[in-house]
C-alpha cells in the first residue's frame, strides 16, 4: 500500500479541514528516518511558501532525495518562481474564448484559483486542467489580462494558509478529495491492502479490450491478493504517481493518451501493462513485419509498399497473387484491413490508403474458418481461443455490417495445452521478440503451417470469452503477475 503524506508548516494551517493522520508538519517530515522503504510514498507539499530555500522548497528537495513522489516537484517550483521559465510552457495552453468571456466578464484583468487542476468557474475549467498538466501544483492563482485576446499574465503558487474564505477552503477540500481520495479513508480500511493498482478505461469506447464484468473480476482478483484497484480515465493523468502499477484496459495507440500514460507511469517507477515499448512495437505492423522477417518468425508473405516505388507495387501483385490483403500499419480490431481481388481494386484501394499512411502492407490472403489467438504473459501461454469469421465475411469483425455497428463470429476457448504445438511455438517465438508483457498473438493455421498475423499489446480479455476455460484463474494470474513485479522492483531497490 502506498503511503500518502500531506506536509504543512503548522498544523494550524489544517484547522479548517477534517483531521487526518496523514497530515504532518515540515519539521516532522524533516525528522523522519524511513531509510529504504518498500512502500511508495506520495507527498503533497502544502507549505506556506515555495520560494528558494523556504520550507516548501526544502520539502520538495528532501522528497526527491528520499525517492518520494512529491507535488509540486522541484522543477515546477523553479518554473513558477521565474516568469521567464513558466512562460516558455504557455504556448500550447488552452486559449480562452473572448466571446464566451465577454458574457460573464467585462473587466480587462481577472484572477481565478485552481485546486488540483479544478475550478468551480465553468469558463476556466479547460484552462485549469491544461495548467495542472503543465505545472502540477496543488493551488495555483492565475492572473489574466486582455490584450486583443486573453493571456496569462502571472502564475502564483498558493497554500491553504492563503485561503481565507469558506468558499475557497471548500473548493480546496473538494479538489484534494477528487485528486487523492485516499486521505479521507479510515486507517483501518487503507491498511488491508499492500499495493495500489490503477486500471485505465474509457467508458465511451465502442470496442474496449475488457467489458465491465471483466473489469470487476480484475478488481476482485486484485483485492484477494492485497491490491487496492482503482478505475481511472484520461483525466486522471496527474494522479498516476499515487499507484504502484498501471493496467491499461483501453485500446492503445502511439499518438494517444494511452501511450502518454504508459510513459508517465514508467517515469514514476511503476509496473505497467502494457509498457510503452510493447505499445510502440505492437501498434505498427511495419515494425512487426520486418521483425518477423529478420528473426524468421513464420508469417504470411508480406510486402512493405511506398507510393513512390511503382516497381514494388507491381512485384507485390505478381509475387503474392490475388486476392491480396492491404493493411494500414496501425489498424486495430480488423479496421484498416481490406481484401482486393483484381489489379484495378488493388490500385484504387492502395492509393486511398497512401493518403493515410506513407507505407502500406500487402499480404498474402490465407482463408481459414478461424484465427487462433494465444494469450501470453511473461513469455508463458495464458489462454487459447479460436475466433471464427463473421458470417459471410472473411474477417472476425465485419465493420460494414448493415444490421448493426459491427458483427463478429463465434469462438472456442480451451486450455493452452490443447492448442497445436506449431501454433504455440509461433506465438512464443513472436512475443519473445517484443518483451515480457501481456500479449495476444493472432495466428492462422493451414495444415502444419502456422503463421503469425500480428502481436497485439492490450489484448481482449472479456467475460465469457477469453476466460471461458480458466474463469477466475485468468484474472488471478494476471493480478499475481503485477504483485510479483511490484515486489521484485521494490526488492531491487533495497
Amino acid at each position: 500500500m502506498s503511503e500518502l503524506l500531506v506536509v504543512v508548516d503548522s498544523i494550524k494551517d489544517w484547522a479548517p479541514y477534517f483531521p487526518a493522520e496523514d497530515v504532518i508538519t515540515f519539521d516532522e517530515y524533516l525528522s523522519r528516518q524511513d531509510g529504504k522503504k518498500k512502500t511508495r510514498t506520495r507527498v503533497i507539499n502544502l507549505c506556506r511558501s515555495y520560494k528558494y530555500l523556504s520550507k516548501g522548497y526544502y520539502c520538495s528537495l528532501l522528497s526527491e532525495a528520499r525517492d518520494h513522489h512529491v507535488l509540486p516537484s522541484l522543477r515546477v517550483i523553479n518554473d513558477l518562481n521565474q516568469k521567464s521559465l513558466y512562460t516558455l510552457h504557455l504556448d500550447d495552453i488552452q486559449q480562452l474564448s473572448s466571446k464566451e468571456m465577454q458574457k460573464t466578464h467585462s473587466e480587462q484583468d481577472l484572477k481565478f484559483i485552481t485546486y488540483f487542476g479544478s475550478t468551480s468557474q465553468a469558463e476556466f475549467k479547460p484552462l485549469a486542467k491544461d495548467l495542472f498538466e503543465k505545472f502540477p501544483c496543488p493551488i495555483l492563482e492565475v492572473s489574466l489580462r486582455f490584450q486583443g485576446r486573453w493571456q496569462i499574465s502571472e502564475l502564483q503558487a498558493l497554500s491553504p494558509h492563503n485561503l481565507k474564505t469558506d468558499e475557497q477552503q471548500t473548493e480546496f477540500a473538494n479538489g484534494l478529495d477528487r485528486f487523492s481520495h485516499k486521505i479521507w479513508r479510515t486507517p483501518k480500511l487503507r491498511k488491508q491492502y499492500r499495493y495500489d493498482l490503477a486500471i485505465l478505461t474509457n467508458k465511451d469506447e465502442k470496442l474496449p479490450p475488457s467489458d465491465a464484468t471483466a473489469i470487476k473480476r480484475f478488481i476482485k482478483a486484485g483485492n484477494k491478493l492485497g491490491v487496492d484497484v482503482d478505475i481511472i480515465d484520461r483525466k486522471d493523468y496527474v494522479r498516476l504517481a499515487e499507484y504502484d502499477a498501471l493496467f491499461i484496459r483501453e485500446t492503445t495507440s502511439i499518438d494517444h493518451h494511452t501511450f502518454r500514460f504508459a510513459k508517465k507511469a514508467e517515469s514514476e517507477g511503476m509496473v505497467v501493462m502494457d509498457d510503452s515499448t510493447s505499445i510502440l512495437r505492437c501498434c505498427n505492423k511495419v515494425y512487426l513485419t520486418d521483425l518477423f522477417n529478420v528473426n524468421k518468425v513464420p508469417s504470411p508473405k508480406t510486402y512493405i509498399l511506398s507510393k513512390q516505388d511503382k516497381p514494388a507495387l507491381e512485384k507485390a501483385m505478381l509475387d503474392i497473387g490475388f486476392p491480396i490483403v492491404l493493411k494500414i500499419p496501425d489498424g486495430a480490431f480488423s479496421q484498416g484491413v481490406f481484401k482486393v481481388s483484381t489489379p484495378e481494386e488493388f490500385e484504387t484501394k492502395i492509393q486511398k490508403l497512401f493518403q493515410k499512411s506513407a507505407l502500406v502492407l500487402a499480404q498474402e490472403f490465407m482463408y481459414t474458418d478461424f484465427d487462433w489467438r494465444i494469450g501470453v504473459i511473461n513469455n508463458k501461454p495464458l489462454y487459447a481461443c479460436r475466433y471464427y469469421m463473421a458470417k459471410d465475411h472473411w474477417q472476425i469483425y465485419n465493420h460494414a455490417s448493415k444490421n448493426s455497428r459491427f458483427t463478429s463470429g463465434g469462438f472456442d476457448t480451451m486450455p493452452t495445452y490443447e492448442a497445436p504445438k506449431p501454433v504455440l511455438d509461433a506465438a512464443l517465438k513472436a512475443t519473445r521478440l517484443i518483451g515480457n508483457s501481456l500479449y495476444g498473438v493472432d495466428i492462422k493455421q493451414s495444415g502444419d503451417r502456422a503463421v503469425v498475423i500480428e502481436v497485439n499489446d492490450n489484448p481482449s480479455l472479456e467475460s465469457g470469452v477469453e476466460d471461458k476455460f480458466l474463469e477466475g484463474q485468468l484474472y488471478d494470474q494476471i493480478m499475481q503477475e503485477f504483485v510479483t513485479r511490484i515486489e521484485s522492483r521494490r526488492s531491487s531497490k533495497n
